[in-house]
């Protein structure tokens, strides 16, 4: 699998599940439960952050820094 070079608030929480199961983490650091909720999975990190009244914009920052780490240390 390719690597993206940045995750972006249109990816769905799959997608992003996807690339590193350990972001998973991230989202539930948030409170964002979703990763366990088949609906959830379908929706973009946007859409679910707005369900959750959390900032999109310090949510991707943070799976973004999360991944970068990931991926520059494998």
């Amino acid at each position: 699998m390719t690597k993206l070079n940045k995750i972006t608030k249109d990816m769905t929480i799959d997608d992003v599940i996807k690339l590193d199961e350990r972001l998973g983490d991230v989202f539930m650091g948030f409170g964002m439960h979703c990763i366990f909720c088949h609906l959830g999975m379908d929706e973009t990190i946007e859409e679910a952050a707005n369900v959750h009244e959390i900032d999109v914009d310090f949510l991707v920052k943070k799976l973004n820094e999360v991944y970068n780490d990931q991926k520059n240390s494998k």
